[in-house]
């Protein structure tokens, strides 16, 4: 699936949103780290954000998680189009800080939360449009509650970049292997059984 340097960047900011709050951590405790991560996704507009705009953003997290664990299309539809519509989108084309051309849906001046739901809202869609469900993963390493998309040409990403899940289950498999041949050969010596 081809995504535009936009789209791809939006996926990244609802992965990363939704993300901040998975296995037990609170990556967006503080004004401080909203403000980072505004930074991090290059956000345009303010990065002046109060202890609402903090509850906002914490409160449009498990919305975004809800995409991704919907069981059907009309329902993750349902949550996309609401998002957007919530943030009175209206999209509008521009450049600015040395990007190419893309697509802003809000005001600057508008809300962060409005901001990150209409900018994620609209990926997502792009995401549903081209290929339904079927990109919007959930990391399938045991303990872990990380979403991700799917981008591979075939599909086949199972884990996260969150917390190294697939470096750890590749490893964990190994392991086993390893294990399982050595059981079978000690299995064959003489005088065993």
């Amino acid at each position: 699936m081809h995504v535009a340097h936009d789209v791809a960047r939006a996926l990244t900011l609802a992965v990363d949103l939704v993300n901040s709050r998975a296995n037990g951590t609170e990556g967006l405790p503080d004004l401080a780290r909203l403000r980072a991560f505004l930074t991090e996704h290059e956000i345009s507009g303010s990065r002046s954000v109060s202890s609402e705009d903090l509850e906002e953003v914490h409160a449009l997290r498990p919305r975004l998680r809800a995409v991704w664990t919907a069981r059907d299309m009309r329902t993750a539809t349902a949550v996309v189009n609401g998002m957007v519509a919530e943030a009175g989108a209206l999209p509008q084309l521009t450049d600015h800080d040395g990007h190419d051309w893309h697509l802003h849906f809000t005001a600057l001046s508008a809300r962060v939360a409005s901001r990150l739901g209409a900018d994620a809202g609209m990926a997502l869609v792009e995401v549903l449009r081209e290929d339904g469900l079927a990109r919007l993963r959930l990391c399938e390493a045991p303990e872990c509650e990380a979403v991700f998309v799917d981008l591979s040409r075939n599909r086949s990403r199972r884990y996260c970049d969150t917390g190294n899940c697939g470096n750890r289950m590749h490893v964990a498999a190994y392991r086993a292997r390893l294990k399982s041949v050595e059981d079978t050969a000690e299995a064959a010596e003489p005088g065993r059984g």
